[in-house]
């Protein structure tokens, strides 16, 4: 396993980080295998563990938790959680704010069973908090010690410059890391995120490295796909052959496939490997959901890709375009509420057009 230093905060990780998502009731519901999972991972010299608060609904950290009581050897993990999403119902229950992170990193703590969290990072961007109302509760709690270090979790480009520049003008803390969607499929973040995370010093830890399973090698060009089973149950018009998208995702998979029999290895080993290829990018996150899966991540863990096999992958997916967009990326808000890219009617200057405006200048409902 190789190590190196998390976002220049001087903690070292593993280049593989054992991510949760599939730990609890959304993947694997037993916590006794999960357990065994983690304790073989950090067997394997895997020293980094990634969760969240909102995998089954706090279930994955509690796992988590237990796992490393069990073990006995915590000061030996670096351990990453999240917040953002809403937990339970009612209002105040998610975001960015002051006063939700200072409940909710309570409520992590309790379910990790720890005292403190070493890298505690935003899960989404929040555009109802100023960006320094949460640099500065996040810097409070690194000073409370309940926190070492913080980082942001898919974040565009130009977010992160935003923080990083009130961070600097106001003097706060900034995000030390950013974990972005990154795959031989989704190579999208080498224009901009990747970029940028290398001139503001930040670590890239990145996810689905399997593009949702498509570089399982389970999903081939020729062979029938099971629609019913799997990631394809879930999205079965992703995965759908008779779709335009779906046949140059296969393309693109025919031809990794054949590069990595070249070099006599899987399709996933040579998906794991990289994302760390890549100068930005501390650590890759994997997901297992059982031992096997794991075991044949790790399996590649030695793997180095030189100049000449990037360049063959080069020419199958070109640097900085998605034949796959990941899931779960962050949208403007604007682009899901209409409210929020339409001038209100009052604020518009005479002589503006409204549509649906009546006579009497009030607007038509309906």
């Amino acid at each position: 396993m190789r190590y190196r230093v998390l976002g220049g905060t001087g903690i070292e990780v593993s280049a593989y980080c054992l991510g949760t998502m599939m730990f609890g009731a959304i993947g694997n519901p037993d916590h006794d295998d999960c357990a065994r999972i983690i304790h073989t991972a950090l067997d394997q010299g895997v020293n980094f563990v990634d969760t969240a608060d909102m995998y089954s609904a706090g279930e994955s950290e509690e796992i988590v938790g237990k796992a490393l009581q069990s073990r006995g050897n915590r000061d030996d993990v670096v351990l990453a959680t999240k917040v953002h999403f809403p937990m339970g119902d009612g209002r105040n229950r998610g975001g960015n704010s002051r006063r939700w992170i200072v409940q909710e990193v309570e409520e992590s703590l309790r379910r990790l069973r720890t005292d403190r969290i070493d890298l505690y990072q935003v899960h989404r961007p929040d555009h109802r908090t100023d960006i320094e109302e949460t640099l500065g509760v996040l810097g409070d709690l690194v000073r409370a010690g309940k926190i070492r270090a913080f980082g942001c979790s898919t974040f565009p480009a130009e977010q992160l410059v935003e923080a990083h520049h009130v961070a600097e003008k106001r003097g706060l803390p900034r995000f030390r890391t950013e974990q972005p969607p990154y795959s031989l499929l989704a190579r999208g973040i080498e224009r901009d995120v990747l970029p940028v995370v290398q001139r503001l010093g930040m670590g890239a830890l990145t996810w689905s490295p399997l593009a949702s399973g498509f570089l399982t090698g389970r999903y081939r060009k020729g062979r029938p796909i099971d629609l019913g089973t799997g990631r394809a149950a879930l999205h079965p018009a992703r995965f759908d052959p008779a779709l335009p998208g779906t046949a140059a995702k296969l393309d693109a998979v025919e031809g990794l496939a054949a590069i990595a029999e070249d070099l006599g290895r899987t399709l996933p080993e040579l998906a794991l490997a990289f994302p760390l290829a890549h100068p930005a990018v501390t650590s890759v996150i994997i997901g297992p959901r059982t031992a096997e899966q794991l075991a044949a991540a790790l399996k590649g863990a030695d793997l180095v890709l030189d100049d000449a096999v990037l360049d063959r992958i080069d020419a199958v997916v070109p640097p900085g375009t998605n034949v796959y967009h990941p899931d779960g990326v962050w949208q403007p808000p604007a682009l899901n509420d209409p409210a929020l890219r339409r001038r209100p009617v009052t604020d518009r200057a005479a002589g503006d057009p409204v549509v649906g405006e009546t006579a009497a200048g009030e607007t038509a409902a309906g």
